[in-house]
């Protein structure tokens, strides 16, 4: 007579029955595939929280980072901060600032008067460089506000799969910012490149001696576009590792095991 599986929730194998012998199966928490995505988001979460995370820290954590990441990026997105212009007064002979800081949109100086950014070569006929400097303009004011865009669905969903323990949801979750976090590196890194081919037409234009005494820096508004979106790539991570849980604990309580 086969000796009965007499331990839960393990369970027997279907392998054993095949050669007359009952095996008893280990579970296990971890993918034994190491080279898919599910694999990849649980390694993450482990290194995020130093052990194996459960389902409730992980929906913790992806929320938190989640909100942190949407409200960096809006700050970002509404200051004017992302560029900024320190002027000599001593050097220059003037009495009023010439000093401004830059935002998406517009630029001000430090009296608080400001001017759109959406066309500053006037109503021309444009270079080739200038047409290059409007059209990554146009780049990052449209990338970075779709980001939030895409950032506030994605919190929707993963408000409603994490509530309902739904696998796809979360996956999709996941995808989504995802794909969120990749938008807004690609805006950040067209501004880098639009600051640095606005500075190469000023340089034409004034010449560097007139700029030797300028000092011209990133402000803290692209700071916290960049640490928005590491947070959204690590809120992401979490969504996927609590997707790959889900899906776990479901194999788990139906005793099937896990290859």
């Amino acid at each position: 007579m086969l000796p009965p599986c007499d331990r839960q929730p393990r369970s027997c194998s279907v392998r054993g029955k095949a050669r007359g012998v009952w095996a008893e199966e280990e579970p296990t928490d971890a993918p034994h595939q190491p080279g898919t995505l599910c694999s990849l988001s649980l390694w993450w979460a482990c290194a995020l929280g130093g052990l194996r995370m459960s389902l409730k820290a992980l929906s913790i954590f992806s929320a938190a980072v989640g909100v942190f990441s949407f409200v960096c990026l809006i700050v970002a997105i509404g200051t004017d901060f992302w560029y900024i212009i320190h002027v000599s007064e001593r050097k220059h002979n003037s009495s009023v600032s010439l000093s401004s800081h830059t935002g998406l949109w517009r630029t001000c100086n430090f009296q608080n008067k400001c001017s759109s950014l959406i066309n500053p070569f006037g109503n021309g006929n444009f270079t080739y460089s200038e047409r290059q400097i409007l059209n990554m303009h146009g780049a990052f004011v449209v990338l970075l506000p779709f980001s939030v865009i895409v950032m506030v669905v994605g919190g929707m969903l993963g408000i409603v799969s994490v509530l309902a323990r739904a696998y796809l949801l979360l996956m999709v979750t996941g995808c989504l910012l995802l794909f969120g976090a990749l938008l807004s590196l690609t805006g950040v890194c067209i501004y880098k490149a639009y600051s640095a081919a606005a500075y190469q037409e000023a340089l034409q234009a004034a010449g560097r001696k007139a700029l030797d005494d300028i000092d011209i820096h990133f402000g803290w508004s692209l700071a916290l576009a960049c640490v928005s979106l590491v947070s959204e790539f690590f809120a992401a991570i979490a969504f996927l590792a609590s997707a790959c849980r889900v899906r776990q604990l479901k194999r788990m309580d139906q005793g099937i095991e896990i290859k």
